[in-house]
């Protein structure tokens, strides 16, 4: 933890009610890295060393502040639509806790390991969907065809080998997205 941010956790023990210790759920839609253990373990078993974002080659690996209440203080998280995962597992190697299980960057650990979200396309949005060939999505990727595939005019179709890694998301041309990962949590 670094030392500004323990002094604001200190300073905060005081100001912040009880009920504010937990994170708020809803406010924001986020991702765990991959290989994070469940939600409800996750921060009793994150020490907060920041060592998986230092490590990450994608920059994707963000912290909470004190908006999400002192238990997700310091917690890492992704904003698929701000940075993606590129699934490169270095995270998971370097993590002292275990919050973060170590795993191989082999197609058989993601798919059996790798519980991120799922992604959801929205018809309504999509190019592909309207008319017009798109693609982008899928071209982005890692598991073509085990995480998404496409059909007549490029149109994505996720498929349970998808992990929710969010580039599929990062990549997609529309504003708003026609593709979002839903983390698991929240029932994806």
């Amino acid at each position: 933890m670094k030392r500004r941010s323990f002094l604001m956790a200190l300073a905060a023990l005081a100001a912040v009610p009880a009920r504010a210790a937990e994170p708020p759920k809803g406010t924001l839609r986020f991702l765990r890295p991959p290989g994070a253990v469940p939600e409800s373990q996750f921060a009793e078993t994150c020490i907060r060393c920041g060592q998986c974002g230092m490590i990450c080659p994608n920059r994707a690996i963000n912290y909470f502040g004190l908006e999400s209440g002192l238990k997700a203080l310091d917690t890492p998280y992704i904003l698929p639509r701000q940075q993606a995962c590129i699934l490169c597992m270095k995270c998971g190697q370097i993590c002292p806790s275990g919050a973060l299980k170590p795993l191989v960057r082999e197609a058989e650990d993601i798919l059996a390991h790798v519980k991120m979200g799922r992604a959801q396309v929205d018809e309504t949005l999509c190019l592909s969907f309207q008319g017009k060939t798109c693609g982008v999505c899928y071209r982005a990727c890692p598991l073509q065809d085990v995480a998404l595939r496409v059909g007549l005019l490029e149109q994505p179709h996720v498929m349970d080998g998808c992990v929710g890694c969010g580039l599929c998301e990062r990549s997609c041309i529309q504003m708003p997205q026609a593709i979002r990962i839903i983390p698991h949590e929240y029932g994806a």
